[in-house]
């Protein structure tokens, strides 16, 4: 076993998705402090120029195959079997997203290797490597030293900067010797079916005005769509609300929804449940406003505000407006 890192690459229609970037940075970080090297698992069809953004890297694996133009676990967990031989790393670094999960328990399962989900915190120190780990829906948050083995890590998207795995770099690429005929495949890619058409992706926001329970039913909404529309972002929300129906649940926040990391996150009548706070913690300036002065959502914010929503929102929209049409004129 060698000290490397194996990064497996996430993509969507010719583009790596941020959570690629996310372990590359904390990847390579990684490596380094281990004394190893970062390589990266590059799987699918026509991948290939993609390689070139994988900087940050030292090493590329590709297996560019029309079989694996679709993930399915089976076929995408026999070909990261062969980079895992290929490369004997030390850690292998997935998101904690459907494709992610899916490979982590059937690398486990098939490798008796040893696997962790819902990361939130990585470090390497002393030749060891410590995982923060929260288990029963965001409650608890456990702390784990790796075993010296090979060990599968899935990470919560979101978690770490993206932009720390965006950088220049000419990473070597090698091709994976693949079989002639690769695993059969136990289930089968029918469709994908996408969000609403005109549907707004969250996390890609730089302003989110998120609403909870505390602006009391759906009809209330509107409100903090014109806030948000006049701030130039989007309106999401915590569960409660979506549940409710109040909003799709492509707006859903939470380790149950989204991750987001927007310039501003303002919760409007949102308590701050664990399980919202983890989509939400890592916002650049968090601003709730809340009737209850002990709500757990203050512990999170850079600045709060004890109101009720409903009468706040108002305010703030009024006083947008007016700064805009003073910019404008």
């Amino acid at each position: 076993m060698s000290q490397d890192v194996l990064v497996v690459a996430e993509h969507f229609r010719g583009r790596l998705n941020d959570v690629t970037f996310e372990l590359l940075g904390k990847g390579r970080e990684i490596a380094q402090a281990l004394g190893g090297k970062l390589a990266v698992a590059l799987l699918g069809h026509e991948v290939r120029s993609m390689a070139s953004e994988l900087g940050a890297a030292h090493l590329v694996y590709v297996a560019d195959r029309a079989e694996l133009r679709e993930f399915i676990p089976d076929r995408y967990g026999a070909v990261v079997q062969i980079a895992l031989k290929e490369a004997a790393p030390r850690l292998v670094l997935l998101g904690s997203t459907s494709m992610g999960l899916d490979l982590l328990s059937l690398l486990s399962a098939r490798g008796g290797l040893p696997c962790l989900d819902n990361c939130t915190r990585l470090d390497a120190r002393d030749g060891r490597v410590m995982v923060t780990s929260q288990i029963y829906g965001g409650k608890i948050f456990a702390e784990v030293v790796l075993p010296d083995q090979t060990t599968l890590v899935a990470v919560v998207p979101g978690t770490f900067a993206r932009e720390a795995g965006q950088i220049a770099g000419a990473p070597e690429v090698r091709e994976l010797a693949l079989p002639t005929l690769l695993p059969e495949a136990r289930t089968t890619f029918r469709k994908l079916i996408e969000p609403p058409p005109g549907d707004v992706d969250i996390t890609k926001a730089p302003i989110l005005v998120a609403v909870g329970r505390g602006i009391q039913n759906g009809e209330n909404v509107p409100q903090a769509q014109e806030l948000a529309e006049l701030l130039g972002g989007a309106v999401c929300g915590s569960r409660p609300a979506i549940d409710q129906g109040w909003l799709p649940k492509t707006r859903q926040v939470g380790k149950s929804g989204m991750t987001v990391r927007p310039k501003l996150y303002l919760a409007l009548g949102i308590s701050g449940a664990p399980e919202h706070v983890e989509g939400m913690k890592q916002s650049e300036m968090i601003v709730a406003v809340n009737t209850d002065p002990k709500a757990p959502v203050f512990g999170v914010a850079h600045y709060g505000v004890v109101a009720d929503a409903l009468d706040l929102i108002p305010l703030l929209t009024e006083e947008v407006r007016r700064r805009a049409l003073e910019k404008a004129g």
